[in-house]
């Protein structure tokens, strides 16, 4: 049996990697468009009612059709669902594990096609691909390097179940802390008036959660508003939350091991005694958070991606099928902001005789800030009988070009 090298002090350091942005590195980068890539995982592959359930309460979705499995067998599909953006809990599409050594990444945002139902049973797989590369310039941490990933994800009988389009950010951790734009920003301090108004967008959700009552095509209005959702005051309970609903753990020597495999993407934290540590702990320790220029600890942006999704879930009820939803990071969440998502309906038309309706989001924090905003496309049943029912989105072609 081959004995397993320790890594010395050299190879895992005793602080994330200060990499640097150079032309070298970029066209490295550039030279890897179109290779297949392992895919991240698998952490949950296989949808249970359990997997399911757990991935919303990660999410904190309240959708019965999405976590009860008597609600779901008198649903239209007979079975409970899988929330749209459970495949992530496969692996997170749009992770820094690609090029650009030693270089900081952040998620940036998720661009998603859905195409069929997950049901318990399922198994899902991805094949993952490098589609892009630009480079461009910010006020966080001036040259930057955006990573596109499409990732296709098959059940267990090779059918479609959505192709999703990631994005990364890359950012030299010194540039980013020394630029310091987000320097002056300091956890929130509410009023007891500001906290029974998020509490009571929280305790009011189920309330607004359409169901089994169909949303017809007819009758939506352009300029007509979604039924806002609240998450937050971010804390410490929802990012590990998260964690344990995307199933992802490692812990001692599964961690080791893939520090010997990967000495980059992790250091021995003073901190912690010199216990080896993955680079992304900024989400729950300041200090590094701090490093990569990031005022505190923040959320994780999948988890903000699918409250986005659950904005829209909310709303079109059982019988609509969300075709689309693109999401992009531009601020951070840190712990002790609440990210109000918010919708409004853009245009109604036909397509391919399918009924859909293209809705604006966005997540504003209490501080006004809009940190992430996006889109979404959803099929409703339409009353006129010459346009065909459907159950899912698997017929229906947006036409979306690879990079976008």
């Amino acid at each position: 049996m081959n004995a397993i090298a320790i890594p010395q002090q050299n190879e895992v350091g005793n602080a994330p990697a200060e990499g640097l942005i150079t032309d070298q590195a970029i066209a490295d980068a550039r030279a890897m468009i179109g290779l297949h890539l392992r895919p991240e995982g698998p952490y949950l592959q296989d949808a249970t009612a359990d997997t399911l359930r757990n991935w919303c309460n990660g999410i904190g979705d309240l959708n019965p059709l999405y976590r009860d499995i008597g609600y779901g067998a008198a649903s239209r599909y007979g079975t409970m669902l899988a929330h749209p953006m459970f495949p992530m809990a496969f692996g997170w599409l749009g992770r820094t594990r690609w090029g650009l050594p030693g270089v900081h990444g952040f998620y940036a945002g998720n661009d998603w096609e859905l195409m069929r139902h997950v049901r318990p049973g399922d198994r899902i797989t991805p094949i993952e691909r490098v589609v892009g590369v630009e480079e461009k310039e910010s006020k966080f941490s001036g040259r930057l390097v955006l990573q596109y990933v499409e990732a296709c994800y098959y059940n267990q009988r090779s059918e479609l179940v959505a192709r999703a389009l990631g994005t990364c950010t890359r950012h030299e951790r010194k540039a980013a802390r020394d630029t310091g734009k987000y320097k002056e920003i300091e956890q929130y301090e509410y009023s007891n008036e500001e906290h029974d108004r998020i509490d009571q967008i929280v305790l009011d959700e189920p309330k607004n959660i359409r169901g089994a009552a169909v949303r017809y095509w007819e009758e939506v209005e352009v300029g007509e508003e979604l039924p806002t959702i609240a998450r937050g005051p971010l804390s410490l309970m929802d990012t590990m939350g998260f964690l344990v609903g995307c199933g992802r753990g490692h812990t001692h020597g599964v961690v080791l091991q893939a520090a010997v495999k990967h000495p980059g993407h992790f250091f021995r934290n003073p901190e912690a005694g010199g216990g080896v540590e993955y680079t992304g702990i900024g989400h729950h320790r300041e200090s590094v958070a701090k490093e990569v220029g990031v005022p505190g600890t923040y959320d994780y942006g999948p988890q903000r991606s699918s409250w986005m999704c659950t904005l829209i879930t909310n709303w079109m009820g059982d019988a609509g099928v969300i075709k689309r939803v693109r999401t992009e990071m531009r601020r951070f969440n840190i712990v002790g902001d609440t990210t109000f998502c918010k919708g409004k309906v853009v245009r109604k038309y036909v397509k391919n005789n399918v009924p859909l309706v293209d809705i604006e989001i966005a997540a504003e924090n209490q501080r006004g800030e809009v940190t992430t905003p996006g889109l979404a496309t959803v099929a409703l049943p339409s009353r006129d009988v010459k346009l065909p029912a459907f159950i899912d989105g698997s017929a229906m072609d947006l036409e979306l070009p690879v990079v976008r």
